[in-house]
């Protein structure tokens, strides 16, 4: 492959991570260049990977979920490229980002991930940030992996609700 549209699809990458304030999962950003058949999945996941061994891009893994978050490098190379990346392509960018920002941040600000404990018990760690401040961070133990995974599934649904009663209740 030539190194150009591998390029603009890093470009776009970044571009992206950088229009908005919280980190985007690699299947948001995939879902979206897909869908515009910008590339296929495994080149873009080719541009993703050069990103992060670059330092451009720092990618967190919480739960199955892989979070990518702009580095200052990142940002720098893009002022310098950005250009190289079509008004159309912005655009696109831009209108997806407005119409779909409230379900892509609560995407990666609402967590839950379920583990096996040393006692043989599972414990459910859920979380909720905005921005980068932690709304909500609870653990909790119970005996059967079902219960675990059901209070993880509950969670994505259920937080704000749980969120509210808990306030209501300790305030």
């Amino acid at each position: 492959m030539t190194q150009e549209p591998l390029t603009l699809y890093k470009l776009i990458v970044l571009y992206m991570l950088e229009r908005v304030n919280f980190p985007l999962t690699k299947a948001q950003i995939s879902d979206f260049i897909l869908e515009k058949e910008y590339t296929n999945f495994l080149t873009l996941q080719q541009a993703i990977s050069e990103l992060t061994d670059s330092g451009m891009v720092i990618a967190t893994t919480i739960g199955n979920r892989t979070q990518l978050h702009i580095t200052e490098e990142g940002a720098n190379t893009l002022s310098f490229f950005q250009n190289r990346i079509s008004n159309a392509i912005k655009e696109d960018i831009r209108i997806y980002l407005k119409e779909n920002s409230l379900a892509l941040r609560n995407e990666v600000s609402i967590t839950s991930e379920y583990y096996r404990t040393s006692n043989g018990e599972y414990a459910a760690h859920l979380s909720a940030k905005e921005k980068n401040t932690d709304l909500v961070d609870i653990t909790l133990s119970v005996p059967f992996e079902e219960m675990a995974s059901s209070i993880c599934d509950n969670w994505q649904k259920k937080n704000q609700e749980i969120y509210k009663y808990l306030t209501e209740q300790l305030f």
